[in-house]
């Protein structure tokens, strides 16, 4: 899993994010970087973004983080990351969660 047992990051709301974001780049952003330079594309941003935003959809990173997130914030439940429903969505109120994916604009939500 990681070898990697602290935080790195301090003194920016985004601390948290940067070390994450540690945990993946060298799998995602630094191959990606090589790449597109080789390329020499004309907008080097914009190619450089729609690579990234492509491989974080193909290798299911977002999913990879929610795990890796509760690994390492709660290592003594090893299993329990692989029991969550990544295809659930929920939108929270101060009153509690309703369904995604829903327009609530013509009805009331259900509380």
């Amino acid at each position: 899993m990681f070898a990697w047992t602290g935080f790195v990051h301090t003194g920016h709301e985004r601390s948290f994010v940067f070390d994450l974001a540690d945990l993946y780049k060298a799998e995602f952003a630094i191959p990606i970087a090589f790449d597109v330079a080789a390329e020499h594309p004309d907008d080097i941003g914009a190619t450089t973004r729609r690579a990234v935003r492509d491989a974080v959809h193909a290798g299911g990173l977002l999913g990879r983080c929610s795990n890796d997130i509760h690994t390492l914030l709660l290592p003594d439940e090893p299993n329990a990351a692989d029991a969550w429903d990544a295809d659930v969505v929920e939108l929270w109120d101060r009153k509690g969660n309703v369904a995604g994916g829903i327009s609530y604009d013509d009805e009331e939500i259900p509380w």
